[in-house]
């Protein structure tokens, strides 16, 4: 029996956030197309047993769930140092983030073998986005990848492209993107939902916090200018960001109470509602590593207007309209853009068409296809 061995901590993490998500979709569908002879383990800090039930649950399929003797915040430690309890690293190891047992070992003796994945260059381009400590930590399991990592998978060929200009990964980096979750669909209810969330009639929809690059503060202040259209601004995410409210922006561009609102962090059911119902899908962000968001929008048919950032563009592949962002009055550009949009029947039953159709090129199966691919060939 060949076995592959999978990070599955981030996925129990106390915010699991988007890696957690890649985490649970990638490994269940690792489980579900694992070629004959071939099985799923996990690896995972010493977390509680109730975490350990939820791993086992969310991951039906899975042969064996090694506990480490570390918690989470010292197992990250550790690894970062490259202290590795025997037995970790054996075999084929796959993480589906930086948190990697990368030490050094004999992948063409032994056929030890690890892969890690990186999302995005966010610790280099724009730090502020994270914390202090972890753009150190980034920043060291990247070293520690680029000494001892078999392989690296990155979701677009643009961080590919950001990352050679940060560390030398020779001939190891592998695109690998993700896809919509698999949860992300119309509910029964999704009338009541639509109720309980207050969602107007027409209304534009975006995805983020007030962090500078997301880009919704020139979205908002956008709003503010004359000319500009007339619907609200739902935001999928918190209402601040530090010390400054989407309350305190609005009011500077000019905005009425309520104009843009924060929904705060949906479950999917609630995402596909707001999704489906929404006029427009305005996504402004100024670095991404992959742009989900826009792929969860051309789920449902929804038009996308989205930034000229390098992975964006990739991800939309011409399904969405692109905003130059670079250069000044990108706010002005992102109105003009919408109102352009929304302003034309036959263009938004257009992006309506392109969207649903670009949406099927991302699969978690052919995802997972690819990394049992990327294994066997190393």
């Amino acid at each position: 029996m060949t076995t592959l061995r999978v990070v599955v901590d981030q996925i129990v993490a106390p915010v699991a956030g988007g890696v957690g998500r890649y985490s649970e979709e990638l490994t269940r569908e690792l489980i579900a197309s694992a070629p004959a002879g071939c099985d799923v383990e996990g690896i995972v800090s010493a977390v509680p047993k109730e975490k350990i039930d939820l791993l086992e649950s969310k991951l039906p399929g899975l042969a064996t769930l090694h506990r480490t003797t570390l918690p989470r915040r010292e197992l990250s430690a550790a690894w970062q140092l490259g202290i590795v309890a025997p037995g970790t690293a054996n075999g084929m190891v796959h993480a589906p983030g930086l948190l990697a047992p990368l030490n050094r070992h004999d992948r063409i003796n032994d056929g030890n073998q690890i892969v890690v994945t990186i999302h995005d260059t966010l610790a280099w381009s724009h730090p502020s986005s994270l914390t202090p400590m972890s753009v150190a930590w980034q920043k060291a399991m990247v070293k520690r990848a680029r000494k001892h990592a078999d392989a690296i998978v990155v979701p677009t060929h643009a961080v590919a492209d950001e990352l050679r200009d940060i560390v030398d990964l020779g001939d190891r980096v592998r695109v690998i993107g993700g896809a919509a979750a698999t949860t992300l669909t119309i509910p029964t209810d999704a009338d009541g939902r639509a109720r309980t969330l207050e969602l107007p009639s027409e209304y534009l929809v975006s995805v983020g916090s007030l962090d500078p690059r997301r880009g919704i503060t020139e979205l908002i202040t956008g709003l503010g200018r004359p000319g500009a259209p007339d619907l609200p601004l739902l935001i999928v995410g918190t209402d601040s960001w530090g010390d400054v409210t989407l309350a305190q922006v609005a009011d500077e561009a000019g905005l009425p109470e309520g104009r843009v609102r924060a929904l705060g962090f949906l479950d999917d059911a609630d995402l596909a509602v707001v999704l489906d119902r929404a006029t427009a899908f305005v996504y402004p962000s100024l670095a991404e590593g992959f742009g989900l968001p826009l792929v969860e929008a051309f789920r449902f048919g929804t038009p996308v207007i989205h930034s000229d950032v390098p992975a964006l563009v990739e991800v939309g592949g011409g399904a969405g309209v692109v905003v130059e962002s670079g250069a000044k009055g990108y706010a002005d550009r992102l109105i003009a853009t919408i109102n352009d949009v929304i302003g034309d029947s036959e263009r938004l039953s257009r992006l309506r068409i392109l969207g649903m159709d670009r949406e099927q090129a991302f699969s978690w199966r052919d995802s997972a296809e690819r990394v049992w691919q990327l294994h066997a060939e190393i």
